[in-house]
């Protein structure tokens, strides 16, 4: 199946460039409410799925016994931006489970957002793996694993107990079959699973709602759905995609990006979650697609929907502040 151009570029009155992606909206009981390319086709979620695995850190009663409150919750689910406040918070955590930054096994890297790898630059020698990106979501394996007696060392590894939870996990949500053959190995080293993007979106469904979950699973991805859209700071950080589609309706919005052009978001409220992907892997249409497909969702000229509107179709501007294009979701969307 050719999937369908879903974004477009213009330079002048010219398409300069068009991308190609699928989308699919999913409720809780596994219907379709709509979709779009090959949704049935593995997508590897990278990021967008990390509320699915923090769900041990909840599950397992270590989120308790260290007293994480919204802000914990939602940082195990981030991808940050390197600020000091994330940065000060993964070490925070640690520190509960009696841990530092050695113990992380995510590897360090400047921030990608250009303020803050600019502060950065102003203020550190070289950066820690309390930076990177993941340092939330390493920082709640590492207080998974040893509130529940796991060994650390080597907790990225595929044949750990943790990967193996996480693994049982995202098998259960998405209903697909994941191993060795369709694994591959995340930026931050944990293994990563390529997945149909269906069932990408109904295991997010299944979170908002519950169904098709038992009583204890469904208590956990509420709560951690909910920190997300408690604090949408610690999920992303200032100026984000992700913070300021949550910040768009407190409480109603929650979404998730992921490396190489995947998004998820999800509606609690409706019990729908969508998932995107850009064919060619491009942040900036997969960023205008999620916007897009909450836009349907919200009360016609509502508040809420112009401004996804407005996320989903917008100028381009030069250094010089000159309008030189627009970025646009096709009536595909």
């Amino acid at each position: 199946m050719h999937n369908p151009v879903t974004v477009e570029v213009t330079r002048g009155n010219l398409v300069e460039s068009r991308h190609r992606g699928m989308a699919v909206v999913m409720d809780g009981a596994g219907d379709v409410v709509f979709s779009a390319g090959d949704v049935d086709g593995g997508v590897f979620p990278r990021s967008a799925c990390k509320a699915m695995q923090a769900l041990p850190l909840v599950e397992s009663g270590a989120a308790d016994a260290y007293g994480f409150g919204a802000k914990e919750l939602a940082f195990a689910c981030a991808s940050h931006s390197g600020e000091d406040a994330h940065a000060q918070l993964a070490a925070n955590m640690l520190a509960k489970a009696g841990r530092d930054v050695e113990t992380l096994e995510c590897g360090a890297h400047w921030s990608s957002d250009q303020a803050t790898i600019i502060h950065q630059a102003r203020t550190l020698q070289k950066p820690s793996a309390l930076h990177n990106n993941c340092s939330g979501k390493h920082s709640g394996f590492v207080c998974a694993c040893v509130h529940t007696g796991m060994e650390t060392k080597g907790y990225v590894d595929f044949d750990h107990p943790l990967q193996a939870e996480i693994r049982a996990t995202m098998e259960s949500l998405t209903g697909a079959a994941i191993g060795h053959d369709n694994c591959g190995v995340d930026g931050c080293s944990i293994p990563t699973y390529a997945i149909p993007l269906k069932g990408l979106a109904h295991g997010f469904a299944k979170m908002v709602t519950g169904q098709g979950l038992e009583q204890g699973r469904a208590k956990a991805a509420r709560r951690l759905i909910e920190a997300c859209m408690a604090q949408p700071f610690y999920v992303a950080g200032t100026g984000r995609t992700c913070t300021r589609l949550m910040e768009i309706a407190p409480g109603q919005i929650f979404a998730k990006t992921g490396a190489e052009g995947v998004f998820v978001a999800a509606l609690p409220q409706q019990g729908i979650a969508m998932a995107v992907k850009c064919e060619d892997g491009t942040t900036r249409a997969a960023e205008a697609m999620i916007a897009a497909l909450l836009a349907r969702y919200f009360e016609k000229d509502s508040a809420e929907q112009q401004t996804l509107l407005s996320m989903a179709n917008r100028s381009m501007k030069n250094w010089n502040g000159i309008h030189v294009g627009d970025i646009r979701v096709t009536t595909r969307l």
